[in-house]
């Protein structure tokens, strides 16, 4: 017998922005953008430091590795904290681990003490604080925003994420030229603030919610994620998103973006600092344009195989960039990837988050979030540790031809997926 989400359509909202016309989501998205940017900005600067320090392509992917195994990890134990405790104090919490590594950065690049290691536990602890904020930020906005607007909030969300990573190497490349490196990781704090503080009296999270919701069950750990697997086991629309998004976090997820100044300097155009900022730019503002054209628009309404065909897509592109040796045309190329990178993972996040049970809801999302963002680990070696012996060029061009084939696979489960609108 097929299941509830298999035989229920997806009627999300059909007004474009439907989200934003919520004043507390329009706050919310904000803050969170502000954040994301905040966190771009670090990276902008840390990258860059460690770059010209170290200038170790290795460490480079230590960078992905170290930022992306506490979603592997921990992913399903922050969703189920958020599903037990309130969500608004989680992303506090994280917000404050993230203001406190900026701040450790900027000390020991003042200080010219900055050494390997120092490196590798900022970065982890960096990462540590995205898997404690990205599961409760995405269950709060099921308390923000009514459930025919949630597709446009996941797709909004994801839109403010870009935004961040657009913003980010334009705000950031400024504050490296304008206050060096040292200052303007630590001024870079205070775009993490507008956040924190409005969610101090923010009036959402389990005590604002209305109706009588079942008890929240139990933290436990390593059984946590074997049962959440066994729950969503029989709902294909949330295994097939799943398996995509893991698969694309796998091979390659945002490896190449730790790498980028490196393809800036092979590229050998012009200023490499400019050089690096703009490659950046480019593949945030394809996504930032994808985000806002598909929610004005209504292109591409969330359907499985939709999402597929995208990922498909965007592996073609990202593999053509890695073999180009002309910037114009690896400007063009981030561009279209941003934009399908957007297009496909909004679209995933989007059907599981609608399809999720309410009451197991935080733990799909992080069983997700650990697909989605965990395994971008193990991206750091596909790209990153094989770019150190076999040059960062041919490492991601394989990466991204090895995702294809695999995402092809996923076809036949996608096609036979019905999403459903728990409204």
């Amino acid at each position: 017998m097929a299941s509830l989400p298999d035989l229920l359509p997806l009627t999300a909202a059909s007004t474009s922005f439907a989200a934003l016309r919520n004043p507390g989501y329009r706050i919310h998205f904000g803050t969170y953008a502000l954040a994301m940017m905040a966190d771009n900005i670090e990276h902008v600067i840390s990258y860059w430091v460690m770059f010209q320090k170290f200038n170790s392509p290795a460490l480079g992917g230590f960078a992905v590795v170290s930022h992306w195994l506490p979603f592997l990890l921990f992913s399903v134990l922050s969703g189920a904290l958020a599903d037990r405790f309130d969500p608004r104090r989680l992303i506090q919490f994280a917000q404050g681990l993230f203001i406190a590594v900026s701040l450790g950065w900027g000390w020991l690049i003042l200080t010219d003490t900055l050494e390997i290691w120092h490196a590798m536990v900022l970065l982890t602890l960096h990462g540590v604080a995205g898997v404690l904020w990205q599961p409760a930020s995405q269950l709060l906005l099921h308390d923000i925003v009514r459930p025919e607007q949630l597709p446009s909030a996941v797709r909004l969300n994801a839109t403010a994420r870009w935004l961040g990573l657009l913003a980010g190497p334009g705000v950031g490349g400024l504050i490296l030229l304008g206050l060096g490196p040292a200052a303007g990781i630590m001024v870079n704090t205070l775009f993490y603030l507008p956040l924190v503080i409005w969610l101090i009296a923010a009036p959402y999270g389990p005590k604002f919610r209305k109706g009588h919701a079942p008890p929240p069950r139990a933290v436990r750990g390593l059984a946590d994620i074997i049962q959440t697997i066994r729950d969503i086991a029989g709902q294909r629309v949330i295994v097939s998103m799943t398996l995509l998004a893991g698969g694309a976090s796998f091979f390659v997820g945002g490896a190449y973006h730790a790498q980028m100044p490196g393809f800036a300097h092979h590229l050998g155009h012009g200023d490499p600092g400019l050089s690096y900022s703009m490659l950046l730019a480019a593949d945030a503002a394809g996504a930032f344009l994808a985000g806002f054209v598909l929610e004005g628009a209504g292109w591409l309404k969330p359907n499985p195989r939709k999402a597929v065909l995208l990922a498909m897509l965007w592996c073609t592109v990202l593999a053509a960039f890695a073999l180009t040796s002309w910037y114009p045309l690896a400007l063009l190329l981030l561009f279209a990837a941003g934009f399908l990178e957007l297009s496909f993972n909004a679209m995933t996040q989007t059907l599981v988050q609608i399809n999720a049970p309410p009451h197991i809801r935080g733990r799909v999302i992080g069983l997700f979030n650990m697909s989605a963002l965990g395994l971008r680990t193990f991206s750091g070696v596909t790209v990153g540790i094989l770019g150190s012996l076999i040059g960062i060029h041919w490492s991601l061009a394989a990466s991204a031809l090895a995702l294809l084939a695999v995402v092809a696979v996923l076809l036949g489960l996608a096609a036979g997926a019905r999403p459903v609108d728990r409204a």
